[in-house]
């Protein structure tokens, strides 16, 4: 799958920030959260984001991060590319789609191909997202549930101002919710160098992945947290950005660890959605896929705390980049 430099999508000053501030910069992990929060988990790239086009790692992580789902009660909605249903097999990647609502999981539309709006245009982009819907659409009503949310690849929106508008029109019209991202850990540069370590055999490489993955995950979260603070002055309920990947899978009971140090407590999408916070309008037009909470402070003019933001390990982009050489 392709990936856009997510490092660049956070914006120039993001980096200047973090440059200017890195001998002060905060420790949030070890922080502590006064008030139980809320925070729904979507999971990007179904039936999966893998380095790998082998159907049983992609039935076994499926296997593994759902069961670790429903064992620490997290509900999680699920982001469709239906290109991926014949990447590999066919059926089995019909199936995984299906565990997820045996799971008590939903599901929601990623566009067919993962493709951005900058490259597709509207009207292409539009008939790409009309592309990504028959075989999700026809799973939820077996169970009569409707195909509600859509999420765009990258955080890309549309630009200028009137691709966004067209794109905002039909989904509207369509029935669909934009779900927005509120924390976002750029799990998907830890993930496909893991995938590498766990082929080499390299056991040593894939608990250091790990480890910084979690560690990095923490941080971040804790960033988001102190973030809705400054822009909305309370811990709003939140949305986190995840991939379908053996990353994840591995990781399921530490990544619910970290939530409850933090004091959130898993919900549904629908669930927080709810938050006053949502009705809060999206201002930005441009070609980088920022975040909402980005989005949200340049509405209400609030200044993130920048100086405390920490991008992903070097050690971890330089083997992004070494395992998947994709950025543009």
């Amino acid at each position: 799958m392709k990936q856009q430099e997510r490092n660049r999508v956070r914006g120039l000053s993001r980096r200047l920030a973090a440059t200017l501030s890195a001998f002060c910069l905060l420790a949030f992990g070890s922080g502590v959260v006064a008030e139980t929060g809320k925070v729904a988990l979507t999971f990007d790239d179904l039936p999966a984001l893998s380095l790998f086009a082998d159907q049983p790692y992609v039935n076994y992580l499926n296997d593994m991060l759902l069961r670790g789902l429903k064992r620490h009660h997290l509900p999680a909605t699920g982001f469709v590319n239906e290109s991926k249903l014949d990447a590999i097999d066919r059926t089995q990647q019909i199936a995984n789609l299906q565990k997820w609502l045996d799971a008590g999981m939903n599901l929601g539309n990623h566009t067919f191909s993962h493709e951005s709006p900058d490259q597709l245009g509207a009207k292409g982009y539009i008939a790409d997202i009309a592309r990504g819907e028959p075989v999700t659409r026809a799973l939820l009503a077996a169970r009569h549930r409707p195909l509600l949310w859509f999420r765009h690849p990258y955080l890309e929106t549309g630009a200028p101002a009137e691709v966004k508008r067209e794109i905002d029109d039909w989904l509207s019209a369509h029935g669909y919710r934009i779900a927005p991202v509120t924390i976002d850990a750029d799990d998907w540069e830890f993930a496909e160098p893991y995938d590498d370590a766990i082929a080499r055999k390299d056991e040593t490489r894939r608990l250091r992945i790990r480890k910084q993955y979690l560690d990095y995950t923490e941080r971040t979260i804790a960033w988001y947290q102190k973030a809705s603070d400054v822009v909305f002055g309370r811990q709003i309920a939140l949305v986190m950005l995840l991939h379908a990947t053996r990353l994840n899978a591995d990781c399921i009971d530490d990544l619910s660890g970290i939530l409850k140090a933090r004091k959130l407590q898993g919900v549904s999408l629908d669930e927080a959605m709810k938050d006053p916070a949502y009705l809060t309008r999206d201002p930005y037009v441009g070609h980088d896929g920022i975040d909402w909470m980005e989005r949200w402070s340049q509405e209400r003019r609030r200044d993130l705390p920048w100086n405390s933001w920490q991008d992903p390990p070097r050690q971890i982009v330089e083997e992004y980049d070494r395992t998947n050489n994709d950025r543009h």
